[in-house]
């Protein structure tokens, strides 16, 4: 299983994972603005496969209407004919309809979040390993960060932040002595 954070999240490479038997798990980033405007956001409507649709919170169906491409994804379009006149209406949306929009790859997404909710604990994990490590470079770098421009010269500037990194966690771990033993063999 391959654990990332939530910056990491994208569509096509978690599906280009899955593809290539790679198991990921990567949390969903929380940026619904419905939900921080106080409405349904798309996790209160439930898909239906069986029949293509979406259950939404006052029991109404939101059938396929349309496709489009978004962001070279292919997305379908969802809504009901019940939202002008749905008393839950103030709550879900302030158009005319609520429309949802599904992924076509949106079933990869959804196996995954299952077994993010499986694993509460594999999030927890990667920030204890993970995070300490970039919390260390970005504390030894210093406010300005890179003090180099252009991409190449980045590149080079962070592969010698990890390189010290990666030295002084070895001689941490086996001394110097057995740091230069295992380079000499």
């Amino acid at each position: 299983m391959a654990t990332s954070g939530r910056g990491y999240f994208n569509g096509k490479e978690i599906l280009r994972c899955d593809e290539a038997g790679i198991v990921p798990l990567v949390p969903k980033p929380q940026t619904s603005s419905n939900k921080a405007a106080g409405l349904f956001d798309k996790s209160d409507f439930v898909y239906d496969e069986t029949d293509d649709t979406y259950r939404c919170p006052a029991g109404e169906r939101a059938i396929h209407r349309m496709t489009v491409i978004e962001y070279g994804q292919t997305i379908h379009k969802y809504w009901s004919s019940a939202c002008p006149r749905c008393p839950l209406k103030p709550k879900c949306t302030t158009g005319k309809h609520r429309r949802i929009g599904r992924w076509e790859h949106e079933a990869v997404l959804e196996r995954m979040q299952v077994r993010l909710n499986q694993r509460p604990q594999a999030a927890r994990k990667r920030r204890q390993t993970v995070e300490h490590t970039f919390g260390t470079l970005k504390a030894w770098m210093g406010a300005a960060h890179f003090l180099t421009r252009t991409l190449p010269k980045v590149r080079t500037e962070m592969s010698l932040q990890v390189l010290a990194y990666n030295m002084k966690r070895v001689i941490r771990l086996l001394g110097t002595s057995s740091l230069i033993k295992a380079m000499q063999a």
